[in-house]
């Protein structure tokens, strides 16, 4: 054990004087949490505690998270928005990254924190079986020896949706024929709670949380202390499976300050619109005067939501404290939240727009398929996980590791140093929110209706831009395009995804296999043996294609599909149709043939009903013969 974790840290360590910021983690079921105070059930947390804690790290360090799996299931933990620097199996996203880690067994996670040029606000969650859905998620901030902006204290302010059913229980019920329409699964509430480094604040005194929880307070059961006078930081980390969040603050003003781990120039804002995955930093400036306490809003967006249960509460409250017993001043609901667009944001640090060399086209959409159930598609192909972790395709298929097609039809190959647009189209009809893994991109243009011949609606790109916004979750509209502009300098294999973990896991993905050959360079002598074990363990291959095979070609076996119905005439439907046409030709001519006089004369018909009269007769005088018995 001593062994390979001085291996491990020895591929990461490029400077003799960083530091290692070294956690250990068991994860783990607990039982009968209830954090929204409706409902007892079983979540995913860490060393038999729920929250998982939260991280904190100076960015002179390097993060080694050693995670042991205490439960039934592979896991995986993925720390959102870290550049790994070229070490991708250390992503953490299952079946892209590595096979996931085997029950009983452990997985040294190397962040090189200290040589990623990255500080801000991220977060860590599981990247397996939508383990995060129940409850295996938790803040990462960062924090450089000199911030941007002064402050006088900070918090991390922690949203996120909430289910009472288990994510196994509500995948079941999505990807199911019982839902062609794909209505995804409407969260039973709603969550907010607070954390200051490394420790999640306490409820309020005189509250009685749930045992279990009752270390956090969470939604009215939890406020921030305020002073008079000083200047607050607040992280606004979105956790959620589904739900985006307007947040505000009543009687205070906010000033986005930093998106996604970038810094920006302030910009004063009413209300934060959040999708999921996205954090934003804000200053926030205390009032003066101590006679009332003031309300803090998370309220989600409903528009989401195929419906709005009765039973949920979709707008949750916290507060900000200045004296305690005060009351909390509401000032009411808002008439417009508005949206916050972030190509108006301008980051501290200038990255001039580099020319693109490359572009990818990417549209999705949702469909009923030809199993019956609702599934996403980018560039109508269903994203499945591959037999082989796509890295672990990237560092065995030698020269056939630069053959696109060996990755699967879901894969794009970005050549070393190239830069590349990705436009990515939203055919849907709601918003969603992607993430690239291990690069944050420029978004260079956006287009309210991309195929639009309107240039208002469908703007040609900018080029020349001194510095787009750079952040690593984007939020794109119904009927909208997003082009980001990457430039390919991280060797590896990356996932592209929506970041509703629904949607996730019903295929809307793509992964980009980047610099094969340098990545195979870089990762001689580097990747831990024990990724390698670990397959083997779960019985998962670990070399060759998609599919397992030596092969840049031969994908036999690969899982694929499910497929769009086909539209048009097939086989079965052409045999129905014909019969159909048959039977309706001889119906119509078996009516003309009667009308046309071919039938039975009056008076013919006139001696049948003659015959028929006799016949009865008859058969009155026999029945008469026979008398009644009692």
């Amino acid at each position: 054990m001593l062994g390979r974790h001085f291996l491990q840290l020895l591929a990461v360590s490029t400077c003799a004087f960083a530091g290692v910021h070294e956690l250990w983690w068991n994860i783990t079921y607990v039982e009968d949490a209830n954090p929204d105070g409706l409902y007892e059930r079983r979540v995913i947390g860490v060393n038999g505690t729920w929250p998982p804690p939260p991280i904190s790290v100076d960015t002179s360090d390097s993060l080694l998270l050693h995670v042991s799996n205490g439960l039934d299931q592979p896991t995986t933990m993925h720390h959102h928005g870290m550049f790994f620097n070229s070490t991708s199996w250390m992503d953490g996203a299952l079946s892209v990254s590595q096979c996931g880690i085997p029950p009983g067994q452990t997985f040294d996670y190397v962040v090189p924190i200290n040589t990623s040029e990255q500080y801000g606000t991220y977060w860590a969650h599981a990247h397996a079986g939508g383990q995060y859905v129940d409850g295996l998620r938790t803040p990462l901030v960062l924090h450089p020896p000199k911030e941007t902006y002064q402050y006088d204290e900070e918090f991390t302010v922690v949203l996120g949706d909430w289910y009472h059913q288990e994510h196994e229980v509500l995948m079941k019920q999505f990807i199911n024929i019982a839902n062609p329409g794909g209505a995804e699964p409407v969260p039973d509430s709603a969550l907010i709670y607070f954390a200051q480094n490394a420790t999640y604040l306490p409820p309020i005194p005189g509250m009685s949380p749930s045992p279990v929880t009752s270390a956090v307070g969470f939604n009215e059961n939890s406020t921030l202390p305020f002073v008079p006078g000083r200047t607050y930081r607040l992280r606004v980390i979105n956790t959620s499976a589904f739900s985006a969040f307007f947040f505000w603050i009543d009687g205070h003003d906010m000033r986005i300050i930093e998106v996604d781990g970038t810094d920006v120039q302030e910009s004063p804002i009413d209300v934060l619109s959040i999708s999921a995955a996205q954090r934003y930093s804000v200053l926030v400036e205390a009032r003066n005067d101590t006679s009332s306490n003031w309300l803090i809003h998370a309220n989600m967006d409903t528009d989401m939501f195929d419906k709005v249960p009765s039973t949920l509460n979709p707008n949750i409250t916290s507060s900000i404290t200045y004296a305690a017993g005060e009351s909390i001043t509401d000032l009411g609901p808002i008439s417009d939240y508005g949206s916050i667009n972030d190509t108006a944001l301008v980051p501290t640090i200038p990255v001039p727009q580099p020319p693109a060399t490359k572009t990818i086209d990417l549209e999705f959409m949702f469909d009923t398929m030809n199993d019956g159930t609702n599934r996403g598609m980018m560039n109508g192909v269903v994203y499945n996980s591959p037999l082989v972790p796509a890295i672990m395709s990237e560092l065995s298929l030698g020269s056939n590791a630069t053959v696109q097609e060996a990755y699967g039809p879901y894969s794009y190959m970005l050549d070393h140093l190239e830069v590349v647009d990705i436009v990515i189209k939203n055919a849907d009809k709601g918003m969603h929110p992607f993430h690239l893994h291990g690069h944050k991109f420029q978004i260079v243009n956006r287009a309210d209706q991309y195929n639009s011949t309107d240039p208002a609606l469908n703007p040609p790109l900018v080029e020349g831009q001194a510095n787009p916004m750079r952040r690593d979750t984007v939020a794109i509209p119904a009927g909208s395009s997003v082009t980001l502009r990457v430039v390919a300098d991280n060797p590896g294999a990356w996932l592209l995804h929506c970041h509703v973990e629904w949607h996730l896991q019903a295929g809307l993905a793509v992964q980009f296999i980047e610099a094969p050959i340098q990545a195979q360079e870089r990762a001689v002598g580097q990747v831990p043996s024990f990724i390698y074990d670990q397959c083997a363990a779960l019985g998962n291959l670990d070399s060759g294609n998609a599919a397992g095979h030596a092969s840049a070609t031969d994908l036999s076996g690969l899982p694929l599909g499910p497929y769009q119905q086909k539209l048009g005439w097939l086989t079965k439907g052409i045999l129905a149709m014909t019969g159909c046409v048959l039977t309706a030709v001889i119906g119509m001519l078996t009516v003309m043939w009667y009308s046309m006089g071919t039938g039975d004369s009056e008076e013919e018909m006139e001696q049948e009903a003659r015959r028929r009269m006799e016949t009865k007769e008859k058969r009155g005088r026999l029945f008469g013969l026979f008398k009644k018995t009692t």
